[in-house]
C-alpha cells in the first residue's frame, strides 16, 4: 500500500510518519502532485498557521491536487481546518471540501486557555474512523487555537467552551481536529481504520 503524507509549509509531520511506521507502513512525506495522485491514501497533517499554509499550498499546486483526489485522504490539526472553506486566522479562503469556517476559540471565563491543549473525549461518533472504539468517553490530544463548529460533515464532537467538530468527514475525506499520532492507543485504532479503509 502506498501512503503519501504531504509536505508543506507545516510543523509535526514526521511524528505521523512514525506512527504511520509503527503501524507497518513506510509513507513517503512529498509534495510532488504525480506521487499524491497516484498514492493509495493520503494523510494531510501538520501545525502551523493558515495564511502561510494556504499560500504555499497554491505555489506548489497543492491546493488543485488536494481537491481533485479521489482515494481516502485524513487530514490532521491544520489539516481538518485547511480542509474548510475559510479561516479567520489570517482571514484565509482555505480548500473548501468542508463548506463551514473557522473560528478563533474566545474565552468566556478566567480558566478558559487558548490554544486548548491537552487530553479531551469524543462523543457522537459517527464514522468507520472509530471503528472499534467506544461511542462516547474515548480520549484524544489536541492543541489548537481555531475550531470547527459543528456542521453537517461532522462525525465526532468535543467540548472546549461549546461543542465543535472534533472530527469531519465527507465523501472520501475525512478530518480530525486532535493528534490521533499522539493520542496513544485511540489514535493508533483511528490511524489504523483510516488505513485499512
Amino acid at each position: 500500500m502506498d501512503v503519501v503524507v504531504v509536505k508543506y509549509n507545516a510543523g509535526n509531520v514526521y511524528s505521523v510518519v512514525n506512527a504511520l511506521r509503527r503501524l507497518g507502513v513506510d509513507p513517503l512525506l512529498t509534495d510532488d502532485p504525480a506521487l499524491i495522485r497516484k498514492a493509495d491514501k493520503v494523510v494531510f497533517p501538520g501545525q502551523g498557521e493558515a495564511g502561510s499554509a494556504m499560500a504555499y499550498l497554491r505555489a506548489h499546486g497543492l491546493d488543485v491536487v488536494i481537491k481533485s483526489l479521489s482515494q481516502p485522504v485524513l487530514g490532521i490539526c491544520i489539516g481538518q481546518q485547511l480542509l474548510c472553506r475559510h479561516s479567520e486566522e489570517g482571514d484565509t479562503d482555505c480548500l473548501g471540501i468542508f463548506d463551514v469556517d473557522v473560528k478563533r476559540f474566545c474565552p468566556m471565563r478566567h480558566e478558559d486557555k487558548v490554544p486548548a491543549m491537552g487530553w479531551n473525549s469524543l462523543y457522537d461518533l459517527r464514522s468507520p474512523l472509530f471503528k472499534g472504539l467506544p461511542a462516547e468517553g474515548a480520549y484524544v490530544y489536541f492543541v489548537h487555537s481555531y475550531y470547527v463548529p459543528v456542521c453537517g460533515d461532522t462525525v465526532a464532537k468535543a467540548d472546549y467552551i461549546h461543542p465543535y467538530s472534533a472530527a469531519m468527514g465527507k465523501d472520501n475525506f475525512y478530518a480530525t481536529q486532535f493528534h490521533p499520532e499522539k493520542s496513544g492507543s485511540v489514535g493508533e485504532i483511528i490511524l489504523r481504520n483510516f488505513l485499512e479503509m
